[in-house]
């Protein structure tokens, strides 16, 4: 995944005042999963990303940083 993608997912979760803990318990995932997505050492599988916007409430596109 890109970098822009990362900072967006980082930015996002900041301006909800999540932890990565917190966030990663509300979408079912592990700590250390999400810890691992965040920083970018393994890739994220689509249903975890599908999570991610349904928690942030934006689309894929916009939290994959297309714009349309």
């Amino acid at each position: 995944m890109s970098e822009g993608f990362l900072e967006r997912l980082k930015r996002l979760r900041k301006a909800r005042k999540l932890s990565q803990e917190r966030l990663a318990e509300a979408i079912g995932i592990s700590y250390s999963a999400y810890r691992r997505y965040e920083s970018g050492e393994r890739d994220m599988p689509l249903t975890v990303a599908v999570r991610l916007a349904d928690l942030f409430q934006v689309s894929l596109d916009e939290l994959a940083g297309r714009k349309g």
